[in-house]
């Protein structure tokens, strides 16, 4: 440390403004003017201090990147996905970014098991005989600072791959068409389109999304190959500004569809393959407060749409009703709503539905075999959970692209256990065990413990809270009710908290590099998440919102209660909503943490949401409120907003990161937040910025550069927790 270096000080030029009687006076406004040539001298003035002040971890943060990469097998191959006539999969290469797309044709149509290498392959270069590479991000990356696929896929008759590429980081994509065999591109070129492509059936066509000057998604269009962008058709335009639109394809290739959702309300098109001339219908026109989503399915030998909607109760329903327009009234269920379990989605297959749900904060996937005609009830002939054994755990489906596949491909995980690769046969019922991610050096999830912990919140809800360590780090076993062990370790608590968006455990190899020194590592499942149902996220956000906060402050004193850690050992981290959830915190409880991580934190929320023209404001109103018109929204806005509440407090050690590029979070926010921080906080006033200048929302792109990133913020997390000269682990021994 170098107590002596001065950090950057951000002139004050008041912009004043006034709101439903309230006087608001922001010092830093200015920062906003991104081309500024000041604007941009402050971020690197930040940046230097940055350095400079972390200049003492450096040996630190190099030894965590050699972790990284010495647990990580560099050279490697994806489990295969089948597709039609193809196996496809992704390889990764020692040394390079990015990796590449490859396909190999299916040797067996009867044969659903993955192919693998030859054993007697070099491990360096496992490539499938006859493999046919698609796509080389290396080399279309090749001259960007950033890169960023968004999206491939592959027309119906396996000829062409429309792709799409984002080299700023603004999540702004090019769409490009490729033919396979001759490697040649097509002069078809789509620029500012978010996401990917959607071709129609014949192949002929591709259907995208491009978004407003708010970065609203709202215009689907299509394109016909071999004509320019000018040419496009403008199939459906968005108008509502709190609504998003996307488009997809049915599994059974038959049905297009268009969603247009908020957060609260939602309506989809359809278009007929097998009718064209009938355009495309209104399947249940929008009703405030009506969520649903479209599956085709076959059930019982009828053509039926799958609706998974909120008409029966707040934690949906799966229901059918005929593939034609039809009001919720006339749906039928097939899983009844329950209170206890949560339905999240439905995959469509020739002899089964699988559904994801959740129930007691854990993910389920259920699985609802079907019958021949008048057989069973509705067509479904058994119903029944896919079992894992785990106290905590996440499970998903991952790449079942093929609608008469007999095989469910699962993706399987949790805080210990690596991301692993099932497939579980229907027919059968038998689970097999395709892959689990590698992590090098002697890695043994046995030796790393996982549990569930609840924390009462101050109304009395009890907030999950999942938690690993390495076992022996306090000394006895653990258990998840009092904590066990003898001594307090250091914790990193991350909490997010927002849009029913439930942060499920996950393996992480960079984590290693925390809790091989010591430290363990938990998730709040805070209000304003979907752990625990619907009213889960309904208890976090508009005029509940500061639930989330105090949740998060709940479960740090329960870690500090049972003798998990102390105050001076627990460190917070969340990002973008989540960076709301620690600014928040920040201000609410600084007496509890050693250190704060900030990742494009949503800190200037009041401003941002007074702001229409700015990218999420108005869809965000379902979220947040809208301050501009209801001054009750707008003072319960004021009375949790991070930048708002900056006081004259000693404040923990604050690590705000964040990126130039990015769309969803301005880095401005976090810039205005330290500096009002720097001029208002008393005591320790240890507050550093650190903003990428050539990336997005998710940060830097390519695998090396992303693990030097985290190895910056786990450097000074360890540093904070009084661990940073403590070994690690193993090590690389040729660095890029």
């Amino acid at each position: 440390m170098q107590p002596s270096l001065v950090p950057p000080t951000a002139e004050r030029r008041p912009t004043i403004a006034e709101h439903h009687g309230h006087r608001r006076v922001d010092d830093y406004e200015w920062l906003r003017a991104k081309e500024a040539p000041e604007v941009v001298a402050y971020l690197e003035a930040e940046n230097v201090y940055t350095r400079e002040r972390t200049a003492h971890l450096a040996d630190l943060r190099q030894s965590i990147f050699e972790e990284i990469r010495a647990r990580t097998r560099e050279t490697d191959l994806s489990v295969p996905t089948r597709n039609r006539g193809f196996w496809y999969y992704g390889r990764s290469f020692a040394g390079k970014e990015y990796g590449a797309s490859c396909r190999v044709p299916v040797a067996d149509p009867d044969d659903w098991t993955p192919p693998k290498p030859a054993e007697d392959t070099h491990p360096d270069q496992p490539a499938l005989p006859g493999e046919q590479v698609l796509l080389d991000l290396d080399a279309l990356a090749e001259g960007h600072e950033f890169f960023s696929l968004g999206g491939s896929s592959v027309s119906p008759d396996g000829n062409l791959l429309a792709y799409a590429t984002d080299v700023v980081g603004d999540e702004r994509y090019t769409i490009r068409v490729l033919e396979i065999d001759s490697g040649e591109l097509r002069a078809d070129e789509i620029t500012g389109v978010l996401g990917g492509a959607t071709w129609d059936r014949a192949g002929e066509s591709f259907y995208y999304t491009t978004v407003d000057d708010t970065w609203r998604a709202d215009k689907i269009w299509r394109h016909r190959l071999g004509t320019t962008q000018d040419e496009d058709v403008l199939v459906h335009h968005e108008t509502d500004g709190r609504f998003w639109v996307g488009v997809g394809r049915t599994r059974t290739d038959r049905f297009l569809v268009i969603a247009s959702a908020s957060k609260t309300t939602s309506e989809y098109r359809f278009l007929d393959a097998d009718d064209p001339d009938a355009g495309w219908r209104v399947f249940t026109e929008r009703r405030e407060g009506l969520e649903y989503s479209l599956e085709h399915a076959v059930l019982a030998g009828e053509d039926v749409f799958l609706v998974l909607h909120n008409h029966a109760g707040p934690d949906f329903e799966l229901g059918t009703a005929p593939v034609l327009p039809t009001p919720a009234e006339q749906w039928r269920p097939l899983v009844p709503h329950d209170p206890a379990v949560r339905l999240e989605d439905v995959d469509a297959f020739a002899g089964h539905l699988v559904v994801h749900q959740r129930s007691a904060g854990l993910t389920q996937l259920r699985i609802l075999e079907l019958g021949a005609e008048g057989e069973g009830e509705g067509g479904v002939t058994d119903d029944y959970l896919v079992e894992f054994d785990r106290e905590i755990f996440t499970v998903g489906t991952a790449g079942n692209p093929g609608f008469h596949q007999p095989v469910v491909r699962l993706g399987y995980t949790s805080l210990a256990v690596p991301s692993s690769v099932y497939d579980y046969d229907v027919r059968s019922r038998e689970l097999t065990l395709l892959r689990r991610a590698p992590v090098l050096g002697g890695y043994d999830p046995a030796d790393y413990e996982e549990h569930r912990l609840w924390a009462s919140a101050e109304d009395g809800a009890r907030i999950p809270i999942s938690i690993v360590a390495k076992r022996g780090s306090r000394e006895t076993p653990l258990d998840s009710g009092a904590g066990g062990g003898t001594g307090p370790v250091p914790v990193l608590l991350y909490g997010y908290g927002a849009y029913e968006t439930s942060i499920d455990p996950y393996f992480s190899i960079a984590r290693l590099s925390l809790l091989d020194r010591g430290a363990a590592f938990a998730i709040a499942h805070v209000r304003g998440g979907g752990e625990m149902g619907r009213h889960w996220y309904d208890e976090g956000k508009l005029m509940r919102k500061q639930n989330t906060f105090s949740d998060f402050v709940a479960c740090a004193r329960h870690l500090v209660a049972t003798g998990w850690t102390t105050p001076d050992r627990l460190l917070a981290e969340g990002a973008s909503a989540g960076g709301l959830l620690v600014g928040a915190v920040a201000n609410q409880a600084p007496e509890l943490f050693a250190g704060i991580v900030a990742g494009v934190p949503f800190v200037d929320s009041l401003t941002t949401m007074l702001d229409a023209s700015l990218p999420l404001t108005v869809p965000e109103y379902d979220e947040w409120g809208d301050p501009t018109t209801d001054a009750e929204v707008y003072e319960y806005l004021a009375s949790y907003a991070p930048y708002d509440n900056v006081a004259a407090q000693d404040y923990p050690p604050i690590l705000a990161e964040t990126s130039l590029n990015d769309t969803r979070v301005l880095y401005v926010e976090p810039a205005k937040w330290i500096a009002r921080l720097r001029a208002t906080a008393v005591g320790r006033r240890d507050f550093l910025l650190r903003t990428e200048m050539a990336a997005g929302h998710g940060g830097v792109s390519g695998r090396y550069k992303a693990w030097h990133d985290r190895a910056f913020a786990l450097a000074w997390m360890l540093d904070r927790m009084g661990l940073a000269d403590r070994p690690g682990g193993v090590r690389s021994p040729e660095v890029p």
